[in-house]
């Protein structure tokens, strides 16, 4: 694992050391399970939530661990060196950032102690079956009848979707007004008049681990108090506003999965013997190899910024589509260019570099598709 990123400090070492930890010991020996069944076990978000991991960027006023964003993004770079994509932590983060940067006080109060402990799971409903990154085009619709909106639509590609108790749904409360017509509604999976169903748990290329269903909306009933802000036709302002986190997080999970690519592969190529001699010793090996060190190490300089500029409260939107859209396409490429040096071995999922091409493809589709990130750089222009 690189450690010797400019935001790192000695209370930040101690903390990786504990996450890695608390993975080591309640993640990595059960990730096999977790994607035969589809999802984690529910006990492990208790858990992490006692050891301060779940809200690690939420201050303590709200029962957060009052880090900034560089303990979170300790987390999802410890998560991804271990090769973990079942721990829908980032979802969870991303909902509790909605709620803290957008949520009304008593929104902030209610619901965030319960997220940093474990005691609530969050997802966000963003995609459906006819709108994925084209967030104006969503058609859940979200109707004040008295003092509840009644939400009826559907949605897909959720992840925690399984085990949520508490989901972020973009929905229309102004149907007429596109995307001025959007609004942000906290729905309590277990207090909605029972008019909310879980589909079937989604069959993924990768990423089997994580639980991503289709979620169904008929007559839901949410409190008035529940929508975000209190203010409607904000949600598309509000998911703007919020985006940035979520793609430098995809961006941090990036280049800890290169490092961890190109690690794994430095190990196999100095082991295995071919034509008599170590793979490495092998002029392409060692091209191949250069090429990645050198892209990985530009990757590491890249995101390093990133994390400060988040930290500095200056990362726009712009920068972090950048992030996003090239190191996905950076991790997935070096990841191929990895299992090709496996030979055979490298399409066998029992070995690591398997599970990690099946698992980073999604990383160019969801957070916005890249094709969706070069346009918003390019009208930046």
């Amino acid at each position: 694992m690189q450690t010797a990123s400019p935001w790192m400090n000695e209370e930040l070492h101690g903390f990786r050391t504990a996450v890695r930890r608390f993975i080591d010991a309640e993640i990595v020996p059960h990730q096999e399970r977790w994607r035969e069944q589809q999802h984690v076990d529910r006990a492990l978000w208790n858990k992490a939530g006692e050891m301060g991991m779940l809200l690690a960027d939420i201050p303590d006023e709200y029962g957060g661990s009052g880090g900034s964003f560089a303990h979170q993004a300790i987390v999802f770079e410890e998560l991804s060196d271990a090769g973990d994509t079942a721990f829908g932590i980032h979802v969870h983060a991303i909902v509790a950032h909605y709620i803290l940067n957008q949520g009304t006080e008593e929104q902030k109060r209610h619901y965030l102690p319960k997220l940093a402990s474990g005691e609530m799971v969050a997802a966000i409903a963003m995609s459906e079956p006819g709108a994925g990154s084209d967030l104006k085009g969503v058609r859940t619709t979200a109707r004040l009848s008295g003092d509840h909106y009644v939400v009826d639509g559907s949605k897909t590609f959720i992840s925690n979707g399984y085990l949520a108790d508490l989901i972020l749904v973009v929905a229309k409360t102004d149907p007429a007004a596109g995307g001025k017509g959007i609004s942000l509604l906290l729905l309590e999976t277990k207090n909605c008049g029972g008019g909310f169903r879980v589909g079937r748990i989604l069959e993924k290329v990768g990423q089997k681990g994580q639980d991503t269903c289709e979620l169904f909306f008929d007559g839901a009933r949410v409190p008035r108090e529940n929508l975000l802000g209190g203010v409607e036709g904000k949600g598309f302002a509000q998911l703007m506003q919020e985006l940035p986190y979520e793609r430098t997080i995809l961006g941090v999970c990036g280049v800890a999965s290169i490092e961890r690519a190109l690690r794994l592969t430095l190990e196999h190529t100095r082991e295995r013997k071919v034509f008599g001699q170590p793979l490495i010793e092998l002029q392409n090996t060692r091209f191949v190899l250069a090429e990645i060190k050198t892209e990985a190490t530009i990757a590491r300089i890249f995101i390093d910024r990133c994390v400060e500029d988040m930290l500095a409260g200056r990362m726009d939107t712009v920068q972090a589509s950048m992030a996003k859209y090239w190191i996905s396409d950076l991790q997935c490429k070096v990841v191929d260019q990895c299992v090709q040096l496996f030979g055979g071995y490298g399409y066998m999922l029992e070995y690591p570099i398997a599970q990690m091409y099946v698992d980073a493809r999604v990383q160019r589709i969801y957070g916005g598709a890249n094709e969706i990130m070069k346009e918003i750089i390019a009208r930046s222009l």
